[in-house]
């Protein structure tokens, strides 16, 4: 097994195989960090809600719209947010503890970038598809008079896009950061592939070739005690999908929208770009996403259908995430020398238990929680606003309702964001050629333009406030401690992001069967959010938007 391991694999590898001789175990220091995430998510959880984000400008200037755009870190660029609340680090980008720093400084590059460099000068500088209409940091989707779009008016009995409708109400607009979030998605993907093929192209070629007939590590060596998985598992676990999806597509296709060969063409996208994604995985623990790229192609084959273009981003980009993610559990079992057969036969039940349990609680939850996810709807500082659900939702509009030639493409307003694609995919070819240019210059192999560029690929949902609080800690982790109590680090670093992670959880599940189900809320300054209600509005003048004031 040729595949690359991650850097957290191999640290953790490495912890779990020491001889634990030290004044504090790790199971006595991970109970200590546990207790300790246990009992202060109490308080950013449901005592002081305000600590989550600390946005001291929005208090500085409570009237300036300008103001809260810059400082608010939910709803604006987040400048100066602060917060003290675990979840709002990890929630959206995983733990920071798990990532090397050089990943971590290119993540970091590209979000300034995006954030403090482009967004201002696109909204405040040149004013770029009349941004300062609507808000300066939103996925929403509007009108040309800046409210929001009514989007069951252009949907028919079908779920399809009644044209007439659509073109009475005009054109969806986007916020200039929703836009451009897009546009480095192009990129992203693009520079994927050129900086896997440029990079690893060789290494990639010379480990085929010696596959069947290369040395064994020790690691191999030491599996072959086990009975390996027969391939048949496989491809019967994968014949019985694939004809259980193929059944949807065709016997409930009024439903599912998606003909038969779109499931095809979506398990062939996956299984194209699981090599090159899975590299970019292994090398930085980010793992671009084909979500952006999977929404554009059905979008242009089959527009007019939200469900068939969720459908064939669902085959096409979550199984390769899960193929991701299951080669890095196979990886690890190798490391670990755990049973190929155990390690496959937990995967598929967990599936199936993941599966099961995560349908019934949506289920559960849908039909219990009033309004859930329609944040126009629900009472201020509601926890069931559904942030990721809305972006899915609106992306399905985008892309499978509306379709990217009315938004991206001759009958839309943003046909220049295609000019990424281009730009991402030259990117890492400059790179490689400065660093053949300069060899002796390490630092230069460390741009990884498929993060970099991909930085900002979680905003939305994750805001500013969850950037400025992962790049913090994980500057302060991997660097200073690793520079200065490095064998602390090597012992510890990865048992304390599972403690604040697993005391969090456990919170979070008390906090909410003790006292959210039942209604038991506490008011007061403390609670009232982050207090930057102006952030959310748009500074052209002859806009009204309610709660917003009139230029």
């Amino acid at each position: 097994m040729w595949w690359p391991a991650t850097l957290v694999q191999v640290s953790l590898f490495r912890a779990l195989h020491e001889r634990d001789q030290q004044r504090m175990s790790r199971a006595k220091f991970f109970l200590i960090a546990l207790i300790c995430s246990f009992t202060w998510y109490a308080v950013p959880g449901y005592l002081f809600s305000t600590l989550t984000s600390i946005s001291w400008v929005c208090w500085a200037f409570s009237n300036s719209v300008t103001a809260q755009q810059l400082g608010s870190g939910m709803r604006g660029l987040g400048l100066g947010a602060l917060t003290l609340d675990w979840t709002a680090v990890a929630s959206f980008l995983s733990s920071p503890l798990m990532y090397p720093f050089f990943a971590i400084v290119n993540v970091f590059v590209g979000y300034t970038m995006m954030i403090y460099v482009v967004i201002p000068i696109a909204y405040w500088g040149l004013n770029v598809y009349g941004a300062n209409r609507f808000p300066i940091f939103s996925s929403n989707l509007f009108t040309a008079q800046g409210q929001r779009y009514n989007i069951t008016a252009i949907v028919n009995d079908k779920f399809e896009l009644d044209i007439p409708k659509y073109e009475e109400q005009g054109r969806i607009h986007l916020s200039v950061f929703f836009a451009l979030t897009y546009g480095f998605g192009f990129a992203t993907i693009a520079a994927t592939v050129t900086h896997v093929a440029f990079f690893y192209g060789r290494e990639i070629y010379e480990r085929y070739c010696a596959s069947h007939g290369g040395k064994a590590d020790i690691h191999t060596k030491l599996m072959r005690r086990y009975k390996d998985i027969p391939s048949w598992w496989f491809y019967l676990l994968l014949v019985a999908s694939l004809v259980v999806s193929l059944a949807l597509c065709i016997f409930l296709n009024d439903q599912v929208q998606m003909p038969w060969w779109g499931l095809l063409f979506a398990c062939a996208l996956a299984f194209a770009f699981t090599l090159p994604i899975s590299i970019i995985t292994a090398t930085t623990n980010q793992t671009p996403g084909l979500n952006v790229i999977t929404e554009y192609i059905m979008g242009i084959i089959l527009p007019g259908r939200p469900i068939a273009n969720v459908c064939f981003k669902t085959y096409g980009y979550i199984s390769m995430v899960q193929a991701v993610s299951f080669l890095q559990d196979f990886k690890l079992g190798h490391y670990m020398k755990i049973p190929p057969r155990s390690m496959f036969l937990v995967q598929f039940i967990g599936t199936i238990l993941a599966g099961t349990i995560n349908i019934a609680v949506a289920w559960w939850l849908l039909s219990s929680v009033p309004n859930i996810c329609q944040d126009d709807l629900l009472p201020p500082n509601s926890p069931w606003t559904c942030p990721s659900d809305r972006v899915f939702y609106d992306a399905s509009v985008i892309w499978g309702l509306v379709g990217p030639r009315r938004i991206f493409g001759t009958l839309g307003n943003y046909r220049e964001m295609n000019w990424f694609f281009l730009g991402g995919a030259m990117g890492p070819i400059m790179v490689w050629l400065l660093h053949k240019a300069f060899p002796k210059q390490s630092w230069i192999p460390l741009i990884n333009l498929p993060v970099l560029l991909g930085a900002t690929a979680m905003m939305p949902p994750a805001t500013p406030l969850n950037y400025n609080a992962w790049v913090l800690v994980g500057t302060i982790f991997n660097f200073f401690i690793f520079r200065y109590r490095k064998q602390w680090w090597q012992r510890y670093n990865y048992v304390l992001s599972a403690a604040l992670d697993a005391g969090t959880a456990f919170m979070g599940v008390l906090l909410y069967f003790s006292v959210s189900m039942e209604n038991k809320s506490i008011t007061w300054w403390g609670t009232n959010g982050e207090q930057c209600e102006l952030a959310a509005c748009p500074t052209a003048k002859g806009i009204q938007v309610k709660g917003c004031p009139f230029n």
